[in-house]
This record gives C-alpha cells, structure tokens and sequence, in this order.
C-alpha cells in the first residue's frame, strides 16, 4: 500500500497500475482524493499521504510522503492507530502550524507482523513479538490452547488475521523466517519467472555482432571468497592509461514490465544473511548467465575510461555493449597475498592479470589519495558472523579493509561517477551535509570523552580535526562510527544533490545490476541515451521520483533484515552464557547506558546498568544477567572497569 501511495504522490501513468491499484484508484477519484489528467493519476493538492506517527492526547503527526514536505498536525485522530497509512485533508488558511483531518485509513505502513503465544495470569493470548501488545489478529481459545507457548505466526496488520504459522520461539532456526516474514520477503520464485530465467541460453557470440568483443582483454573478478555473484570485472591496460569496468549486463535479460522484473522491483535487493543470500533475481541469472563467471562468455556493459596521470581525471570515457571472458575469479585475499608477494601466476593467463593488477594498484592508491582529500575516511567496522547448521553462533570478527578491497572500491567508484555524468535526470545516489542540530549533539558527546571541539572553515575540517585526536585516543572506530550516526542517511533520488561522505558533486549507482534494483534501473537510461532513444529513456524515466523513494525504502528495509538477524544471533548466544561475564566498550551514555561486547564475540549490543558513572568509549566488564529472545535484547551489569 505505501508503494501505492508514494507512486500518487508524484503521479501514476494508468498504463503502469495493476489491476488491483487502479481499483482503489477508482475509488479515491470518486472521492476527490486523486486527479486524473493527460492519463495520470495525482493526489489532489488538498491532500496528502502518509505515516500516523507517535500518538498524544489523541492527538499526532502524519509524516507526509514526499521530499521537503513539513508534517501535518492531526488534532482528533479517532480509531487510527500509530503507523497507520493515511490519506489526509489538509486545513487550508489555518494559522499555526500545518494540520490535516484524518479521509480516510488505508492500511499499515508495516503491513506483516509477527505475534506469538504467551501466557499470563493463566490467561493465553497472541502479542506483537516486539511490543507484547495485544495484536489486531484474534486466535480461538481453543487454537490458542491448541498450539504451545512461544509459537509465531505471521499477522496481516490491515486484514488483521493470522495468515502463516511460522514455527516457536525456542528453535533457532526460526529466526531467519521472523526477519523475513515481518517484511513479506521470500526465497522462492514464481514458477513463471523460473521458466523464463531457465529459457534464456549460454552465450553465443555470433548471435551478438553489434557488441563490442572484448573477449581477449585480461578481465578478473576480485570478490569475497563465498561470493557467487559477480557483478564487476575489470581490466587495465597500463599502455593506454585505459581502465574497463565491465558490469554484468543484466538489461539484456531482464525486461520491463515483464514477470523477473516484477519480481526484482518487489524485492529491489538481495539480502545477504551470514550463512545465505536472498537474491533479487533468480539463481540461474544471478549466479550463474549473468555472473560474470571465469572461463565462460558473458554479456556485460563496459565503461571504458582513459585516466591523465598526473590529474588522475578521465579525460575519455564511453560506456557500451560488450562480450567479456573472464581470466580468472579471484577473491580478495589472494590478490592481498599477491600484494605482499606471496602469491604468484600459475599460467600464462595470471601472469597478464596479475601484471596488470600491480600495474594498476599505484593508480587506485593515487585516486584515493586524491578522493580523500575531498571527502572523507572513516573507520567504522563491520561484523562478519559465522554460523553452524542449528544457526547457532560460531565466531565473529571485525572485517578489515585491505588493499585488495580498495583497488576495486576506487575501480568502482570511478565508473559510478561516470555515469552519474551522462544524465541531469534519473537516479542518483546522493548524501546530504549532517543537519547542525545533529553535529551540535556530535560535538557534545565527543566533548565529553575529551575531544576538543574547534571549528573550522568547513565541516570536513572539523570532523578532520575531531579524528586526529581519535587516533591519538586509539578511539579511530568508535569516533568513526558517532560521525556516520550524525549524518543524513545516503538514499536514491530522481535529482542530483551530490555525495557529501564521498565529497563528490555527482554519484549513482552503476556496478551491481545482479543484486540493486538502482544499477539495473541507471543501465536502462544509459542505454536508451547512447541510442539517442527519447522515447525509451521517457519511457525509463516515467516514475523515476516514486521508483527513487520505493528503492530507498526497500534498501532500508534489506538492512533491517541484515542487522535483526545478526541480533537474534546474538541473543540466543547470550542465553547460553547468562551469568558469564566479557569484555565490553560504552557505546553510549544518554538517555540510557548501552555498550558492545568486545570478546571472543564482538559486536552484540548490550542494555547495561550500573552503580557507578562511565563515560563514552570507557573499556569494562560486563555481567550478561537477562536475555529478551522475542525482542532480541541482551541485558547486563558492568561489573568493574578494565585495568589499562
């Protein structure tokens, strides 16, 4: 529904509305909630869509949907409940701040939950895993003594009933279906999108004359050692001065409109678990037809660009269609240990791949060198998680960035940049500056551990300034990682406002068709514009504004998954370790004292009490006392300060 709502707010050609939009279409132009003109659908301008949010003497905000649009204030919200989707009149000619009266309730902006089976005072009934509210979904009380405690069931918030059992609460396995089900998200494909994805045959590059056929150029791929999407590979040629960035040309099979790209836009993403991905195309593309795999022909688009040495600008670039066989698939640490000359050619072919990739690696360094001297470089870890067959924790660890990941980073982001280029409209990835009511808070709280707060002429110069005394502090991370927390969140939008982390003026997303809707969505326009096909790239461009904001959310909504699944990981290890005590760092100390484990696991966050004061990035025991399974919550007390 919010998908819906967010195509009206920036207009819905008829021709792109399923069958049962347009029925709700129908029925808000009857009420005069929509316009209809030059066959597009529009909310009216007096009216707005969005969120109900947090609810106060019967009175809350509605978070209108759009970009720059202000909240409307709702003075009488009737039965509507917080997160309730919402169409809205807006009070015109009213002095204060903007309100709106409640049209009408259309649904949930979470439209799946999941409830499960407690029971208190003798008393069973279904609550929302999260809240322990009471859930609009109702069992018998025959079902409920039917089932046992703890058992989880999939609710649809707007229908409000019980529409899967998804299994209890004490198997671990079950957790990977509750991050799922909670955003409707499934493994499987419909058999009509496998059929086709099944249909389409191994290259043939005689059918293909019009590409460009590159199939004796020295292409890698360099990607983690369990990847089996490969997005990116590249080529440098050192003579020309000339790098290829060539990217699986999944346009070339996924068509708009048609059942795969249906099913691709649903899910927008590929969601990647630490024992599993959830791909945003079926495995026979994904991993396999358009995996630019090693030893096979591939159909990819090229972006070839010559670098000036000295400026390290390109001074040339085309983007086109091409034929590429791969040399060789590497992963990142072999081309590490390549690096630190521990690994060497076993043929002919690594020999030319691996000449290029040394000759090419100065010339990444250079580029970022140069990048960061405009945008910035933070520290932040990420946590890599392995898991046994029950998924129960095996290990953790902070994952580095080594020099491997950086040659391809800045490969990347080198043809990101240049295709961002080719277009004043369409998708950008932008980022906006932190707001100075979010750096005031920052600055506050690095104030606290002793970080001196000087401002100087620029943002940048200051937030520089800050992380030179957190490498004083050894505290280069946990800095790191506040600075992000204090920026805008980076998003897709049909207008280009620049990358304010990357300190680039134009930036989009070009080099992972396989697994983000955006790329395949950029390949598309870029394709029509080298055609000089006004028609397609109309075509292409059509809902760019409502497309650029569903992406952004289906993006927020793959991360949820990632992070909750990790979490219930964590919880389920804690429970197993009650009593025990570990190594822990502050992560925080307003509005309430929280840290992260720094043990032999790393990375769970905890809820901790305390009877004495600790400050921010403070290094402590911790006594894990309770664990909450249903809301994936560790609870613990510092028991002392670690010796330095």
């Amino acid at each position: 529904m919010k998908s819906l709502l967010i195509k009206l707010t920036h207009g819905l050609s008829e021709q792109d509305t399923t069958e049962h939009e347009l029925q709700l279409i129908k029925e808000w132009v009857a009420k005069n909630y929509l316009t209809y003109k030059d066959n597009v659908y529009k909310f009216h301008s007096k009216y707005r869509a969005g969120t109900l949010g947090l609810i106060q003497n019967n009175t809350a905000y509605l978070h209108v949907i759009g970009e720059n649009v202000k909240d409307l204030y709702i003075e009488e919200i009737g039965v509507a409940t917080e997160g309730d989707l919402i169409i809205a009149k807006r009070l015109l000619g009213k002095r204060g701040t903007p309100a709106a009266v409640i049209a009408e309730i259309v649904g949930r902006e979470q439209t799946y939950s999941i409830g499960y089976i407690i029971e208190k005072y003798g008393h069973r009934s279904l609550v929302d895993l999260k809240s322990e509210h009471p859930v609009g979904a109702e069992l018998s009380e025959e079902e409920l003594n039917n089932h046992n405690l703890g058992d989880l069931f999939k609710i649809d918030n707007f229908e409000n009933k019980v529409i899967e059992f998804l299994g209890n609460l004490d198997d671990p396995l079950v957790d990977e279906k509750i991050v799922l089900a909670q955003f409707n998200k499934h493994d499987e494909f419909d058999e009509e999108v496998l059929k086709l994805a099944k249909s389409f045959p191994e290259v043939d590059a005689s059918k293909y004359p019009k590409r460009k056929d590159l199939r004796a150029l020295p292409f890698s791929t360099i990607d983690p050692v369990t990847a089996k999407d490969f997005d990116d590979a590249i080529c440098w040629d050192d003579a020309n001065s000339t790098l290829y960035v060539a990217i699986a040309d999944v346009s070339e099979y996924v068509k708009p409109f048609g059942p795969i790209d249906d099913e691709a836009i649903y899910r927008s993403f590929s969601i990647y678990l630490p024992h599993r991905s959830i791909p945003m195309l079926p495995r026979e593309l994904s991993e396999t037809l358009c995996s630019l795999q090693p030893h096979k022909d591939r159909l990819s688009y090229v972006f070839q660009m010559q670098l000036d040495r000295e400026s390290l600008e390109v001074v040339h670039s085309e983007v086109y269609e091409a034929i590429i066989h791969s040399k060789r698939r590497f992963n990142y640490e072999e081309i590490d240990l390549f690096f630190e000359g521990k690994l060497k050619p076993q043929n002919s072919d690594e020999e030319e791949v691996l000449d290029a990739i040394s000759k090419l690696k100065p010339i990444t360094d250079a580029l970022r060198e140069k990048r960061l001297k405009i945008g910035f470089d933070f520290r932040s870890s990420e946590i890599e998680m392995k898991i046994d067959e029950q998924h129960h924790i095996l290990s953790t660890h902070e994952a580095e960035e080594t020099p491997s990941h950086s040659l391809i980073e800045d490969c990347m982001l080198l043809a990101n940049k240049e295709a961002a280029a080719r277009y004043d409209r369409g998708i950008f990835r932008i980022h906006e500056p932190p707001s100075q009511a979010k750096l005031q808070v920052l600055y506050q709280e690095l104030s606290s551990i002793g970080i001196q707060i000087e401002m100087k002429d620029t943002v940048k110069e200051t937030i520089e300034f800050i992380q030179e005394q957190a490498r004083d502090l050894n505290l280069e991370s946990e800095v790191d990682t506040l600075i992000i927390r204090a920026q805008m969140q980076a998003r897709y939008a049909p207008m280009n406002y620049g990358h304010f982390g990357l300190g680039f003026e134009r930036y989009t997303h070009f080099t992972s068709p396989i697994r983000r809707y955006s790329d395949l969505i950029v390949h598309r326009l870029l394709k029509a514009i080298n055609a000089g096909d006004t028609a397609e790239g109309s075509y292409v461009l059509r809902n760019i504004e409502s497309l650029s904001m569903a992406i952004s959310e289906k993006e927020r909504e793959a991360s949820t998954i990632e992070i909750e699944f990790m979490a219930r990981k964590y919880a389920r290890w804690a429970n197993e370790n009650i009593g025990k005590e570990f190594k822990a760092k502050i992560s925080a100390t307003d509005p309430e004292l929280r840290g992260e484990l720094k043990d032999e696991i790393v990375g769970a966050k905890l809820q901790l009490t305390a009877h004495d004061n600790f400050v921010l990035f403070e290094d402590v025991i911790v006594r894990i006392d309770k664990v909450d399974i249903a809301r994936a919550k560790i609870f613990a007390t510092v028991v002392r300060r670690v010796d330095v």
